[in-house]
């Protein structure tokens, strides 16, 4: 038996699939992996950091041989790619001398692969052994099941995979969520913005715990009502973190009643990042076709399908997505979660269909502790004196979801503040935030992004 396999029959592999099961998976054990409790005491523990550098260091010397891409090739596939992102939130230490990490790899075309790589060595010197494609453009090729007599897994097709394995948990869900920042150097004088969960009709949060460097201060912005912790930082408090921790149970969203005194004109307007407009209108004309030009559900629905159709879900150069710039999506037929809910709320107001924004964590459905892939953002529309809830990044991903996320929103999920432009008092020097999920921190006026970590823990009922 190698000595790779071996690693895979430990307890910490069954507890890395528990915290990866729905984000970076690897077909590396086919039909089962197995509890054995006995693990080496006297192992080398490897940090995080060093298992970074050595997936970046195998990857760059892999490039430099093959004159400037990275080959993968499997029976189907043969990739000439390069280096995009390492998961950090995703690395592992799964064993003696064997550790796991995700990447993301970018062909010409702009198409990203999320591959898993299984690596055996030490510290200074790692080998990858085997490399599988999970993800391309966000959309899976497989997720894992748990058998819960024997506790082993095993692959499942997305075709035959269920609701929760893809993402989705129907009716309620509770868990811990807990939220930390670490603040970097600073050289001057500092000034952060943290979202505040707060309870709502959906969701009931308690605020545990605030751990931070200096004395708490909460302010709350007079259009939305988001609520943030606000702190007066100095060198001092250079490289100190900020802990926030969550109890919070949450319903499954669906249609819901309007606020009999809500101003449904501010979600017809333009934002900075979400222009309405002749382009937009345009579009969302062509989009709707001779579907229906009163029905605002009919519209809707039409906008919907015509981003899922037209959208690919990819996180590429540094800086161009992930702002939810609403003219970039068009332009680009691409983005995360944000561009894809704003290009949505861009053509629903341009044909007068009220629409808003919400941005929180979603929390993973078949584990029940662990790492959270960032923050998570969706959308509701108005139509038939509701509110409908709608998440089109997570269709894209999951056709099979696209009907369940056009009026849903799964309970597994945490909200941290809604809408855009959004200005406290005191607010950023830089302007109204455009939206608030993680922190804005400035020093001397200056936006600085601080390394911010989201992880969670399920209440499990008996």
């Amino acid at each position: 038996m190698t000595k790779f396999k071996v690693a895979f029959q430990s307890f910490v592999i069954i507890a890395f699939i528990i915290a990866f099961l729905t984000n970076c998976e690897s077909n590396s054990v086919e039909k089962e992996v197995k509890t054995n409790e006995k693990l080496t005491k006297k192992e080398e523990k490897v940090s995080i950091e060093k298992i970074e550098e050595g997936i970046k260091s195998y990857i760059d010397k892999t490039t430099a041989k093959a004159g400037g891409t990275f080959r993968i090739k499997d029976d189907s596939l043969d990739l000439d790619l390069r280096l995009v992102r390492v998961h950090t939130e995703y690395l592992s230490h799964l064993g003696p001398g064997s550790y796991f990490a995700c990447v993301d790899l970018a062909d010409e075309k702009g198409d990203i692969y999320d591959v898993d790589f299984f690596l055996e060595g030490t510290a200074d010197s790692m080998d990858v052994v085997r490399t599988n494609i999970h993800k391309l453009n966000g959309r899976p090729f497989y997720t894992w099941k748990q058998n819960k007599e024997d506790k082993t897994w095993y692959r499942v097709p997305i075709e035959d995979a269920g609701d929760e394995l893809l993402g989705v948990i129907e009716g309620k869900d509770e868990f811990e969520f807990y939220y930390q920042v670490e603040l970097p150097e600073i050289d001057g004088e500092g000034e952060v913005w943290i979202p505040i969960a707060e309870s709502n009709d959906f969701q009931e949060v308690e605020l545990l715990a605030v751990n931070s460097p200096v004395k708490e201060q909460y302010i709350t912005d007079d259009q939305f009502g988001n609520k943030a912790l606000y702190l007066k930082l100095n060198k001092t408090h250079s490289g100190e973190p900020i802990h926030l921790s969550y109890h919070v149970q949450r319903k499954e969203k669906k249609p819901y009643l309007a606020d009999a005194e809500e101003d449904l004109k501010q979600y017809l307007g333009s934002n900075t990042l979400i222009p309405v407009g002749e382009r937009f209108k345009k579009i969302a004309l062509e989009a709707i076709g001779n579907k229906t030009k009163d029905d605002p559900l009919i519209k809707a629905r039409a906008l919907y399908d015509y981003v899922i159709d037209n959208m690919k879900y990819i996180k590429n150069e540094e800086g161009s997505y992930g702002t939810g710039d609403a003219v970039y999506a068009c332009d680009a037929q691409s983005g995360n979660c944000s561009e894809f809910h704003s290009y949505f709320i861009a053509l629903a107001r341009s044909v007068d269909i009220p629409a808003r924004f919400a941005i929180g964590a979603s929390i993973p459905s078949d584990r029940d502790e662990g790492g959270i892939n960032g923050y998570h953002c969706w959308a509701e529309f108005f139509a038939e004196g509701k509110w409908w809830p709608v998440d089109i990044s997570e269709a894209n991903k999951y056709t099979a979801l696209a009907t369940y996320y056009f009026g849903h929103h799964g309970a597994n999920r945490v909200e941290l503040s809604k809408g855009r432009d959004i200005k406290f008092n005191p607010g950023p020097a830089s302007g109204a935030i455009n939206f608030l999920a993680y922190p804005v921190l400035e020093i001397d006026g200056f936006v600085v992004r601080p390394k911010t970590t989201f992880t969670f823990e399920r209440k499990v009922t008996s």
